[in-house]
């Protein structure tokens, strides 16, 4: 379902997707970068703030915050809860959080909004799966991502959608039909789109699978990866290209043997707000008896194979390439289920600034995080410096 567009903004985009079209589908031609040593470079932690369990803000429980991104019109935060309408309807949080070079400040909540159907009326329990929002650049309205449902009885197909600041529907963007849910394809339980970014000045919507697609292999283990897809769209729905990422291996194996182990693309970010091919990429682990594990890589599409219309991954495809930009066990912190990323205000110090949010699972024994990081300049640089893994 579609909705007009303010007529500024139509013939604006129609200026500027031609141009951006020529360049996703070019980027699969360009040489690749050379490797860069000294992968975690310039990253440091500013602090850490920890949200009570099962705060109540507004006669709603927070918790399941699985996405954060900074509204460049108040300066404040929207962080989008992965609750299926369990505690209460699907929702998104607005909250001040002051960061400077040396401190983070405390977290404020300022205000809740649900997601609502097209009809008005909030989602019914377990229809919806929110993971990911990001502020438009052009509008301030907001695109979220869910990762529809896979069960015995249900297939229910993942979306990326337009909401309005008060989290009213707008519109489905198109999705590539490998990402549409069937009974042998598609994204397995849970591994659907869990990423999403703007790209390009906003002219390009990202979004990032967490886990291999049924067709693409099994999932990740300690002796080897796994393949995710990374689609990328115009903003008015074009899907334009798509590319294989490649997730690292489990970093330990559960204990007991057959515990719970899982590893995926939980976040992706462009690097910077003009760059069409170069993002961000949160990888978070969980391994029953280890614990958790987040690294954030600095991917990059240029050289990659455009794999869009490809029902299934073969072994000639070129992944993304990528360099590790911090492992998070390498911080002084106690990590969590770190699920979303944003950059935040730039300080004095020159550095850029980096938050991360945690998923607590509405679960006692996790707790729900705000983590600040600096990011020194040359950690994140403006021309290509990733590398292709093995």
């Amino acid at each position: 379902m579609s909705r007009p567009r303010p007529r500024s903004l139509c013939r604006t985009r129609h200026r500027l997707l031609p141009s951006v079209l020529a360049a996703v589908l070019a980027i699969g031609l360009l040489p690749a970068a050379p490797a860069v040593a000294d992968p975690a470079q310039g990253v440091r932690l500013i602090g850490v703030r920890t949200l009570p369990h099962g705060l109540d803000f507004a006669g709603t429980t927070v918790g399941g915050l699985s996405g954060i991104d900074r509204d460049p019109r108040t300066g404040e935060y929207v962080l989008v809860s992965d609750d299926r309408s369990r505690h209460q309807p699907a929702r998104f949080y607005t909250a001040r959080i002051d960061v400077t070079a040396d401190a983070l400040g405390p977290v404020e909540l300022t205000g809740t909004s649900p997601l609502t159907r097209p009809d008005g009326t909030p989602y019914p329990p377990l229809s919806v799966d929110p993971e990911d929002l990001r502020v438009d650049p052009w509008t301030g309205r907001y695109y979220w991502s869910q990762e529809g449902e896979r069960t015995a009885e249900v297939l229910a197909h993942p979306s990326v959608r337009e909401a309005t600041r008060t989290g009213g529907y707008v519109w489905d963007l198109p999705i590539p039909a490998t990402n549409r849910m069937t009974p042998d394809a598609g994204p397995r339980r849970n591994l659907g789109p869990e990423g999403l970014t703007f790209a390009a000045f906003g002219t390009l919507v990202v979004s990032a699978l967490e886990g291999p697609l049924l067709q693409d292999g099994p999932e990740a283990t300690t002796e080897r990866g796994a393949l995710s897809r990374v689609t990328v769209q115009g903003r008015s729905g074009p899907v334009l290209a798509q590319f294989a990422y490649p997730m690292e291996p489990l970093f330990a194996a559960p204990v007991p043997p057959d515990g719970f182990a899982t590893t995926g693309v939980s976040a992706i970010l462009a690097a910077h707000p003009a760059d069409p091919t170069r993002f961000l990429v949160l990888e978070r682990s969980f391994v029953t008896g280890a614990g958790n594990r987040v690294r954030i890589f600095l991917a990059d599409t240029a050289g990659a194979t455009n794999v869009l219309g490809m029902r299934a991954l073969t072994d000639d495809v070129r992944p993304m390439r990528k360099r590790l930009l911090v492992d998070l066990a390498d911080l002084p912190l106690d990590t969590d289920n770190i699920e979303g990323m944003t950059w935040g205000p730039r300080p004095r110090s020159g550095e850029r600034t980096l938050l991360l949010v945690s998923d607590d699972n509405f679960a006692p024994t996790q707790v729900t995080q705000v983590v600040a990081l600096a990011v020194a300049k040359a950690a994140v640089p403006r021309t290509a410096g990733t590398r292709r893994l093995p």
